[in-house]
């Protein structure tokens, strides 16, 4: 099944109310769910390709006590004293890339400033590619991923003061 088409079901699934999508083309099978729903059914013709989808943004994040930002200190590593900042948050499952290729310089790096919407970095997840854009304008205060590893959901990837 061409990557383009599971981009526009995921977009699709994200865009509307439904909790599952699957689709049946030829031998191939793709099931998509948000998190929360029931584990899916064993599907009987092979080969089966799963695709797992969370949406991401609409949880409402827990208040930190004592911080107006819960940014700053949710989820936050253990054993890593973070600088002050909006922390940024790797938004899938994925290997972190920090430039566009091998020999390029990174996108950004500590003290650099950036803009809502720069490039921070590159996530690889299934063979596709996607950039990681600033949440926030300011300067980058620390940068927590490193190059070729991979990254978890919701790991903090940037610190932006």
């Amino acid at each position: 099944m061409d990557l383009r088409k599971i981009k526009k079901l995921i977009d699709l699934l994200e865009a509307s109310n439904l909790t599952e999508i699957e689709i049946k083309e030829g031998e191939e099978t793709i099931r998509l769910s948000r998190a929360g729903s029931a584990a899916p059914a064993p599907i009987a013709a092979p080969p089966v390709t799963h695709v797992h989808f969370e949406q991401h943004g609409h949880a409402p994040k827990p208040a930190a006590r004592g911080n107006p930002d819960p940014d700053t200190d949710r989820h936050a590593p253990a054993g890593k004293d973070l600088p002050e900042g909006h922390i940024q948050r790797s938004p899938m499952v994925g290997t972190f890339y920090a430039s566009p290729n091998p020999d390029a310089p990174p996108f950004v790096k500590v003290g650099q400033q950036v803009k809502a919407g720069d490039v921070l970095g590159i996530i690889e997840a299934m063979k596709m590619f996607n950039q990681i854009e600033a949440e926030k304008s300011g300067t980058v205060a620390a940068v927590l991923a490193s190059n070729g590893q991979p990254v978890e959901f919701d790991e903090p990837l940037f610190v932006i003061a």
